[in-house]
């Protein structure tokens, strides 16, 4: 089959575009799944240039979201038969951990996912546990069904579980045009929220307020936390969605009203910003990390996708072996939405 693997960690050049031997069943409780698609997610770079800390073995495939058509099962498998098209629940753990045995396996210490310590979906085939193989949400695509699950999940368990975003309350969310930002764009505005977003793009921030957002600020001309008090009447906002960190801490912080929640699932601008814990404790503030989701807000998220109609947003489709264009493109944060690798017809 063909895949792309990197024999080394480093740039975009390290990625390999080659024959590779197919995966084998080696467990009852496993599928091997043919890929039509598979998403691009930041995480994809991290593990490429070797930034994660994990002992990736090498050569690998990166790769954490996909779709496609189940190939083979293992004779223990129950909840797929070969021939279904499927979704990918990307994290899996080792079911024997407090974190597994309460359906919190994405907070396994010896999580396995897809792209990391598992084989990743840049490939015709994937091998993986059966029991990760979710029916894709009736009228999306392929390509649809490659692109939510990472990033949908994760802003599912930030604004639902955590945030518990209400119907009517202001949302502020960061960097608008990445797969986590235009995901949350859309729950949010399926919610009902007011949405407030920000970008250095002004083309970002025109393509935001035409998926729904209602106020759009270009950070380097203006200060967004002074600019969502004076919409708010200095009250400020009930959640900020911030997978930026950096500079924008201080100022996501102070966007938020007494009682808001701040959620953050990333630190692309930095990871050590500075923090008044005075304005934390003052004003009632919460802040919750968060990675992924649990089996059951997977099933949630399934079926609010299924009565909703949401879709993901796809920016763009490339071919397998073009997956360097497509990170380059990733990796210059040139993109609206998801990006989208095509495997197979």
């Amino acid at each position: 089959m063909k895949a792309v693997r990197i024999h080394e960690h480093g740039g975009v050049d390290k990625l390999r575009y080659e024959e590779v031997q197919e995966p084998k069943l080696s467990s009852p409780t496993e599928a091997i799944v043919q890929l039509k698609t598979a998403a691009l997610n930041r995480i994809d770079l991290w593990n490429r240039e070797g930034l994660t800390g994990m002992d990736i073995a090498l050569p690998h495939s990166l790769g954490a979201d996909g779709a496609g058509i189940v190939a083979q099962v293992g004779e223990q498998v129950h909840n797929v038969n070969k021939g279904d098209a499927v979704c990918l629940y990307p994290p899996s753990g080792c079911g024997q951990c407090e974190y597994c045995f309460t359906d919190r396996e994405f907070m396994c210490i010896r999580l396995r996912a897809l792209g990391e310590r598992l084989q990743g979906t840049y490939a015709e085939y994937v091998k993986l546990p059966a029991a990760n193989c979710f029916p894709i949400p009736p009228g999306l695509s392929f390509e649809e069904a490659a692109a939510f699950p990472l990033v949908f999940l994760t802003v599912w368990r930030m604004l639902v579980t955590n945030a518990e975003l209400k119907p009517g309350e202001h949302v502020l969310i960061l960097g608008i045009g990445g797969g986590v930002a235009t995901a949350a764009l859309q729950i949010a505005r399926h919610m009902g929220a007011h949405i407030f977003a920000t970008s250095s793009s002004d083309e970002k921030l025109e393509l935001a307020k035409n998926w729904g957002a209602d106020h759009g600020f270009n950070y380097l001309r203006s200060d967004f936390a002074k600019e969502v008090r004076a919409l708010t009447g200095k009250r400020g906002v009930d959640v900020v969605v911030d997978c930026v960190g950096g500079e924008s801490w201080v100022k996501s912080l102070a966007a938020l009203a007494r009682g808001g929640r701040l959620v953050t699932c990333g630190a692309t601008a930095g990871a050590n910003p500075q923090t008044d814990i005075r304005r934390i404790f003052w004003n009632h503030l919460k802040i919750f990390g968060s990675t992924l989701g649990s089996r059951e807000e997977f099933r949630q998220l399934l079926a609010f996708m299924q009565l909703s109609r949401v879709r993901p947003i796809v920016d763009q489709i490339f071919s397998l072996k073009d997956v360097a264009a497509a990170q380059r493109r990733l990796e210059e944060g040139k993109q609206f939405g998801k990006i989208v690798l095509q495997i197979a017809d």
